[in-house]
């Protein structure tokens, strides 16, 4: 081989490196201006108090419907009925079946149903309304799937007033039924 072809070969070959490196290589951009070093911040005078932490999810146990305050499980449990009468009106079909569709997603629970009157009539009368009321709102919780003896009805008659007083604003707050759930 002459020596001419091999330097025209290696000038080639370089010019090609050359090229593709150049094409390689990137534009060089302006470098900002550094910024001046920021002024030294005083201490606080007081500590300051950490961030809470947060709590993963699982750690969160969420209250039971019928212990959590925010509920209408919760909240809403007494049925009140006309005087010297034991049908749950129409008007609490709503609060009947959220509270027995709650129950028979729980079987595991059971509650007391408490039936009340107002102080007039004698105390024997009141006990035998009280716990007609009781059962009443003891079958109409039934249509929506709570079984027997997850519901016991009873009758406190006229000893456990709801509200205190001799007119009708206070009798129509003790003729009543309450769904009562265990504390636990």
């Amino acid at each position: 081989m002459s020596r001419s072809y091999t330097k025209t070969t290696l000038s080639s070959a370089a010019l090609i490196i050359a090229a593709s490196l150049a094409a390689c290589s990137s534009t060089p951009t302006a470098t900002a201006p550094v910024a001046a070093a920021p002024a030294p911040v005083a201490a606080p005078a007081a500590p300051v108090a950490a961030a809470p932490v947060a709590t993963p999810a699982a750690a969160v146990t969420a209250l039971p419907a019928h212990l959590d305050p925010s509920n209408l499980i919760s909240t809403a449990r007494s049925v009140y009925f006309d005087f010297d009468q034991y049908v749950v009106k129409g008007e609490f079909n709503g609060l009947v079946e959220r509270q027995g569709k709650y129950l028979a997603s729980n079987p595991a629970l059971k509650v007391r149903v408490e039936g009340n009157t107002d102080e007039r009539g004698g105390s024997e009368y009141n006990l035998a309304l009280g716990q007609k009321r009781s059962e009443a709102l003891v079958k109409a919780l039934k249509v929506y799937g709570v079984k027997d003896g997850q519901a016991e009805a009873v009758s406190y008659g006229k000893e456990r007033p709801k509200a205190a007083g001799h007119n009708e604003a206070a009798w129509s707050q003790n003729r009543r039924a309450d769904i009562v759930y265990p504390a636990k």
